[in-house]
C-alpha cells in the first residue's frame, strides 16, 4: 500500500488541499510544502509509511532575525530543517532519481509549529486539515546549487549556545531525495502538483524543540551554506 493510501490519509488530505485551494482563491499566494511526523519512531506510532504531506503560504514566511509572536499558542515547536527549492515541475510517478534532477538548490529553513493536539493514529486526519500545525517558516537568503548534501554540517542554537551538531542531515529524516519524491507522488494523489519554484521543508534534523516560556531566540547553521535564526515574544 502506498503511504497516501493510508484511511485517514485518504480522509484529511482532501480535506487541507481544499482549505489551501480557498486561502489562494482568496488571494493568498501559495509559498510550497512541507512534511511531518517522518522520524521513523513517529511513524511506527502513527501507523504510516511516509511522512505526512502539509502546504505552505507566502504569508507564513518570517525573514531571518524577524520575531514571531507566540499569543495565542497552545505548544510553541520549533524545528531546524533543510529546505528544497524545485527547478522544475514534478509530477506523479518520481523516483529519487528525477527528485534529485528537479531540485534547483537547498538552503538552512526553522519551521515554527503550535503541537497541538498532539497527533495519535486516530486523529490524523484533523492534523493533515489542520496542516500539520504548520505557522511560519524562517529561510535562509543563502543557498547552495543542486541537492547534493556532501560536506554539510547542521548547528541548532538555543539561548546562545550549540546545542546540537550533525554532518548527517538525513538521519532523522530520511533521504532528501526520497522525500521530494514522496512530496511529489502524494500531491499527485490528491489532484496537485509540485511545481517548479515550489519549496519543501524537508523534516526536523533533530527532534522537535519544545520552545520554553523564557526562551527568546533559536538558531539553525547549515555550514558551509549558511545560518537562519528567529526571535520569539509571548506579546
Amino acid at each position: 500500500m502506498n503511504a497516501w493510501d493510508h484511511p485517514l490519509i485518504k480522509k484529511g488530505m482532501p480535506l487541507q488541499l481544499e482549505k489551501r485551494r480557498a486561502r489562494i482563491a482568496a488571494g493568498e499566494r501559495p509559498l510550497g510544502w512541507k512534511v511531518g511526523l517522518g522520524a521513523p519512531a513517529a511513524m511506527a506510532r502513527l501507523g504510516i509509511t511516509g511522512p505526512a504531506v502539509g502546504y505552505l503560504m507566502q504569508r507564513a514566511l518570517v525573514l531571518s532575525g524577524g520575531t514571531v509572536s507566540f499569543a495565542g499558542w497552545t505548544t510553541p515547536v520549533a524545528e531546524a530543517e533543510i529546505c528544497v527549492r524545485m527547478a522544475t515541475d514534478l509530477r506523479g510517478g518520481a523516483t529519487p532519481e528525477t527528485a534529485f534532477a528537479a531540485i534547483k538548490e537547498i538552503l538552512p529553513a526553522i519551521e515554527l509549529a503550535d503541537f497541538d493536539p498532539p497527533p495519535t493514529p486516530d486523529n490524523l486526519d484533523v492534523v493533515l486539515e489542520g496542516d500539520i500545525y504548520q505557522r511560519h517558516v524562517v529561510l535562509c537568503g543563502n543557498t547552495r546549487f543542486g541537492g547534493g548534501l556532501a560536506g554539510l554540517t547542521s548547528r541548532l542554537f538555543r539561548r546562545g549556545q550549540e546545542v546540537s551538531h550533525t554532518t548527517d542531515p538525513e538521519a532523522l529524516t530520511g533521504k532528501l531525495t526520497d522525500i521530494v519524491a514522496h512530496v511529489a507522488n502524494t500531491l499527485a494523489a490528491f489532484g496537485e502538483k509540485l511545481s517548479a519554484g515550489d519549496v519543501i521543508i524537508t523534516g526536523s534534523i533533530t527532534p522537535p524543540i519544545m520552545i520554553e516560556a523564557d526562551e527568546t531566540e533559536i538558531g539553525h547553521a547549515l555550514d558551509p551554506i549558511g545560518e537562519v535564526s528567529v526571535n520569539f515574544t509571548r506579546d
